[in-house]
This record gives C-alpha cells, structure tokens and sequence, in this order.
C-alpha cells in the first residue's frame, strides 16, 4: 500500500473537480462524502461483523470461542499498523489513503464471501483436515477487514472533514454525527434482511460491489486540504490568510502530543469507550441473562441509548466551538462511573437506567472529542498520525474487551466484578485529569 501512495502525483494535479472553482464552499461536499465514507466502513466495524457470526462459524465448522477469538486476534494485528496508517495520511491525503482502504476492504469482504471453499481448498491439498485452517484464514481476514475499515477508511474520513473546517468544526460534526449515529443504528437491520433475502456470501459479495463503487467517487471528490486549491478553511480564499492568523495555530508531531497529558487522558478515555462498549455490546444477552432479564429487554436498551448519543453528541458539538474540552473529559469520566455502578448495579431496575445514562453519554461524546479534540489541542498538520495513534488504542480496547468480559464472567461467576475494574481505572483517569491543559494554550486550562 506504501509503494503505491508513494507512487501517486500531487493531489492538485489530477482534480476532475475543483474545489476552486466550486459554486460553493467545497467543504460541505467534503461534509457529505466523507460521512458516507465512514458508513461505508460499517462492514469492517463490530456492529457490520456481528450479524454474520452466526451462519459463517456455522458454514466454517468454528465454534463460538474460536469464531470470537479469531476476531480478537485479527483487531489486535490490525492494531499495530493503523499508527502507520496515520502517517500515510499525513503524508499522502485522505484521497488516496481512503482509495486503498475502501479498495482493500472490497476486495477482503469478496474472500471472505469465498471463506468456505478457500478453507475446503486448503484442507483437500494440504490433506489437513483441522479447525486451525478456517481459524487462522478468517483470521486473516478479520485483519484485513478491520485494519482497513474500521481503522484507516474511518480515520480518513473524519480527518478530512476536520481538515476543511476550524471555526464550525463543532457545528459541522454534530451533522456528520448524527448521520452517521442513524446509520450504524439501521445497519444491524438492513444487514440481517440483506442476508435473508439473498445469503451471508452473496450480502458480502453485494457490499463488496458497492465499495468499488464508491472507490470511484472517492477519487472524484475526497480532498485532502482546503490549502491545497487556495482556500481556507470554513471558506474563503488563502489571500486572507493574514487577517485569519492561520500560523497562530501550533501544529504539534505525534511525538510532542504524546509529552503532553491532554494527549494521554483524552486518549485513553476513548479506549474506555471502546473497551466497555465493545465488551458490554458482545455480551450484552449474557450479562442480562444473568441478573434474569429477558433478550427482549436487553436489547431493547439500544433505542434510548441511540436518543441520548444523538442528543449529547449533537449539544456538546455545537458548544464545543465555544467551551473548554476538558469539560468534555470530565463527563465523559463521570459517564463511565454511571456505565460501571450500572452494571454492578443491574440486578436492580436502578442499574439499568445508570447503563442507558451512562453508555448514552459516553457514545455522544466519544463522537465528540474523537473528531474535534485532536485538530483543535494539536493542529491539522500531522493530525493523521496523532489520531492514527489514538485509533490504535481504540482498536486494542475494542479487541480485548469481549475475552475479558467473558473471562470475568466464566471465572469469577459474575459480569459485576468487570464494574470494580472499570471504576478503577476511570479513578486513574479522573486523578490523571485535573492537570490536563489544552497544549494550543500556553498557560491555561482547558
């Protein structure tokens, strides 16, 4: 993939469409097409991979653990490059680092549709007949497919809009935000009609499709900077760079963000976020079936979880082109208490409120601060490889989550006892936190 980022021409050179030239401020285009590029990365995401576990293990002979296991293994891998993912970014642009990610992801999601014959195949020349050989292909292909959506094409998609706008980064995420937010609500559904209607191979096959299709549109209308085509960002031309006092942003190197404190707390709060998020979602029938609640009632949970998201994510963008971030972090810190007294909690009707408040909140603002944080404490020059970084921690969260969740649960007896581990690290973070200070300002706190 490096070979051939480092083989494309300068992203002014090739340019069917302008942003120049635009009746309009280019940026909102990026608005809309980058937002379908992170929709786009619903395939390589947990909530995409969940509704195939079932008929794939099934059709590969995997069991339940094994099938779990593999997608562990696969995240953790992906893990290790998204980082460098990052620095391609910065280096070469979300036009062509989003092509080969989405082309990438196609072409993962067409083998994976062929996972069976590939794993038969394997087995019949090399006469092993093993579990080993379906386990470490989807292995693989768990690799591939969430190292390239929900790692580089995601990150790719928020950068760029990031990327075109300062002022109105606040107001113009709580748009994508809830775009997003709906369509990952409604892609558990339109995937289990899509397998129904035309099978687990066949939907993989069609999505695969799709994303070659928008490979397309990619190339016609991701742009990287507004600079790149004399214009600034939230509109306007480089000829006013003075009077907007662009150089009064600092722009920080992965290496300076990681000497300063906001850059490890706000971090590592989103990989709370992703940890008990992606933990409680995998087991999330489990760990109610335990305190004798019904499926119904467990998953019936998501719909007010999805108001308060859309809402708090929607509130706190528009306000955060206005107040302290770090207001952000202490909420954010304070859900996660809720989310964890929720879940020691549970057998109690309290417990569950405490859950939908508390997984509510940490949703909408994860939305937040992922996006908007990092351009705004550290600047947009090397914002690929800062957030690159982050999305590291995020994936190794997501990816230990659901073994941890089950070895608490096979272990101790209990899902509970996972409350006492968060509530101790969210006091880590919290202690942590009171010395944050935002690095664009010099002396003053967030």
């Amino acid at each position: 993939m490096r070979t051939l980022l480092q083989s494309m021409p300068n992203p002014t050179k090739i340019s069917l469409v302008n942003p120049h030239r635009f009746p309009f401020f280019y940026g909102y285009i990026v608005l809309v097409i980058g937002s379908i590029g992170i929709l786009a990365s619903i395939p390589g995401q947990t909530i995409g991979v969940s509704v195939f576990t079932d008929p794939v293990k099934d059709a590969l002979g995997l069991s339940r653990n094994e099938f779990s296991n593999a997608y562990m293994l696969g995240t953790l891998l992906s893990s290790a490059l998204v980082a460098r993912a990052g620095i391609w970014f910065d280096a070469y642009g979300a036009r062509y680092v989003a092509f080969f990610a989405t082309l990438l992801l196609g072409a993962s999601l067409l083998l994976f549709s062929v996972s069976v014959e590939i794993s038969e195949t394997i087995k019949r020349v090399f006469n092993f007949q093993s579990w080993s050989v379906p386990f470490l292909l989807i292995t693989l292909l768990f690799f591939l497919i969430r190292f390239s959506g929900q790692g580089v094409l995601t990150m790719a998609s928020r950068n760029m809009i990031m990327m075109w706008f300062r002022k109105n980064r606040g107001k113009i995420n709580s748009i994508s935000s809830i775009t997003v937010s709906l369509g990952f609500s409604s892609a558990p559904i339109l995937l289990n009609r899509l397998i129904d209607d035309h099978g687990w191979a066949m939907s993989w096959q069609i999505m695969a499709m799709s994303l070659f299709v928008f490979c397309v549109c990619i190339l016609l209308l991701y742009r990287n900077r507004p600079e790149d085509f004399d214009l600034l960002p939230d509109g306007g031309e480089k000829k006013e760079l003075d009077q907007e006092k662009e150089a009064t942003e600092t722009d920080f190197t992965l290496k300076e963000a990681k000497k300063t404190r906001a850059f490890w707390m706000f971090g590592l709060v989103l990989a709370f976020n992703s940890f008990y998020v992606t933990g409680f979602t995998f087991h999330i029938v489990s760990i109610f079936g335990s305190q004798n609640y019904s499926k119904a009632e467990a998953i019936a949970i998501f719909l007010p979880m999805s108001i308060i998201a859309i809402f708090v994510s929607t509130l706190c963008n528009i306000l955060s082109d206005y107040i302290q971030h770090k207001i952000y972090l202490f909420i954010m810190l304070s859900a996660g208490v809720l989310a964890s007294l929720g879940l020691l909690l549970l057998s109690h009707p309290i417990g569950v409120y405490l859950l939908v408040g508390g997984l509510g909140t940490m949703g909408g603002l994860f939305a937040v601060i992922n996006a908007v944080t990092w351009p705004s404490f550290f600047g947009r020059k090397f914002l690929g490889s800062i957030s690159g970084k982050v999305m590291s921690f995020l994936v190794v969260g997501s990816a230990i989550a659901p073994s941890l969740f089950s070895y608490c649960f096979t272990t101790l007896g209990s899902y509970r006892y996972m409350g006492y581990v968060t509530l101790a690290f969210l006091l880590f973070l919290i202690i942590g936190s009171f010395k944050v200070k935002n690095p664009q300002l010099k002396t003053e706190d967030i």
